[in-house]
């Protein structure tokens, strides 16, 4: 004879089951061409379950966001450099290329790599050299070299190994998942955006 089963247990394994099933969909479609119904389906519950955890598509990419917020610390260290950071993000995503976009985005979308504008005229936007209020943290990069653009060629770095796994191997030869890739990606994206 088996235990029934809590009540509380079987809602959170449910909203766990849509989470998941949301980080799929949203890493197949994006968000905007996910579907609840989809989500659902791939969760194997009621689509009107969304609503009741979540109040929707956007409360699950809300709370996928949050939590992603709260393992940052475990990934990235405080005070890592850039370089760290790259490849902490660079690893986590090959680790999950099962969910490219959706696992990428919750990381990525609210986690910005800690990157420091080298002081000195030509620093830009961060007024005088000082750190970019967009993006504070350790590590410097190029001077002149925007955060903003540095954050979105360190996103496609981190994604062009799942999202082209053919072209990553038809460029640089190998395993678009291997650690030899890591580590090239890594050092060239080091390289074009900082001093060291």
């Amino acid at each position: 004879m088996t235990s029934p089963r809590k009540p509380g247990r079987t809602a959170e394994e449910t909203r766990e089951r849509l989470l998941d099933a949301a980080a799929a969909e949203f890493g197949a479609k994006g968000y905007a061409g996910a579907r609840t119904a989809c989500i659902a389906a791939r969760a194997g519950v009621n689509q009107q379950l969304i609503s009741y955890h979540f109040g929707g598509k956007q409360g699950m990419l809300d709370e996928l966001r949050r939590r992603w917020q709260e393992a940052q610390a475990t990934i990235v260290p405080p005070g890592a450099s850039f370089a760290d950071t790259l490849g902490a993000h660079l690893d986590t995503t090959l680790d999950r290329p099962d969910r490219p976009g959706s696992w990428s985005g919750r990381r990525w979308a609210t986690a910005r790599p800690p990157i420091r504008r080298r002081a000195g005229p030509g620093a830009g936007a961060a007024g005088g050299g000082g750190r970019d209020p967009r993006a504070p943290g350790n590590g410097e990069i190029r001077a002149g070299i925007d955060p903003a653009f540095a954050l979105l060629v360190a996103h496609a770095i981190a994604l062009v190994p799942v999202t082209m796994p053919q072209f990553v191997r038809d460029v640089l030869g190998g395993d678009p998942l291997s650690p030899e890739t890591r580590k090239t990606l890594r050092t060239q994206l080091v390289k074009l955006l900082t001093d060291d």
